[in-house]
């Protein structure tokens, strides 16, 4: 099963009642969240994914059915099916981080995210940008690496030239290579802009 997939099998779209009071990019936080801890209280998990303890309790609930997690005397510790699932996550997605402003940043907080190898996918950057509205944050750009050059869909074949600020953040803090994709995510709050980046990344997936 592709990790898309899975993904979207912890927080199914429900056509009819309420829809679960979390999404798809918490479940990515909480599984980043216990990989870098190693072990984790629910509580703590709570406070850093700025989650109320019932919805933190429910999705710990769909992590477990899914085998990816497990809770011990230590707290919540990633199974290996969930430290394998995590591996690829990070695979895809290897790098996400708060950058300064730049030429293409227009909110108090940015976030930086490169996908691996999905430069194909990338049309104008249209869907991403929505994506990542969906999901909170104020917009987004999507920038493609190709041809040995940084390039913005439909507004500058050689972002070196025409945005040197953002070329040089993005080599030396994310090191795009070939038919790599970088998405930059602005918003009103650091959460919002991460859950941007995230959202408009899952849809190269």
């Amino acid at each position: 099963m592709s990790v898309k997939a899975v993904l979207e099998k912890l927080v199914p779209q429900k056509i009819i009642g309420p829809s679960p009071a979390f999404t798809v990019f918490d479940a990515i936080k909480m599984l980043e969240t216990i990989a870098e801890s190693g072990s984790i209280g629910r509580g703590s998990l709570s406070k850093k994914l700025e989650l109320g303890e019932g919805t933190t309790r429910t999705l710990i609930s769909r992590l477990k059915k899914a085998r990816l997690m497990t809770i011990s005397r230590r707290g919540c510790v990633l199974t290996e099916n969930g430290k394998k699932f995590w591996a690829q996550i990070r695979s895809l997605i290897p790098v996400t981080l708060r950058i300064e402003g730049n030429e293409l940043t227009f909110a108090a907080h940015n976030m930086a995210t490169l996908v691996k190898n999905r430069a194909s996918k990338v049309d104008k950057g249209l869907e991403q940008r929505d994506a990542a509205v969906r999901a909170g944050a104020s917009g987004a750009t999507t920038l493609v690496f190709k041809d040995g050059r940084l390039v913005l869909p439909t507004l500058s074949d050689d972002v070196s030239k025409d945005y040197p600020k953002v070329f040089s953040q993005i080599m030396r803090l994310l090191k795009p290579a070939e038919n790599d994709v970088v998405i930059i995510s602005c918003g009103t709050s650091l959460k919002a802009a991460e859950y941007g980046a995230l959202a408009a990344s899952c849809i190269l997936l």
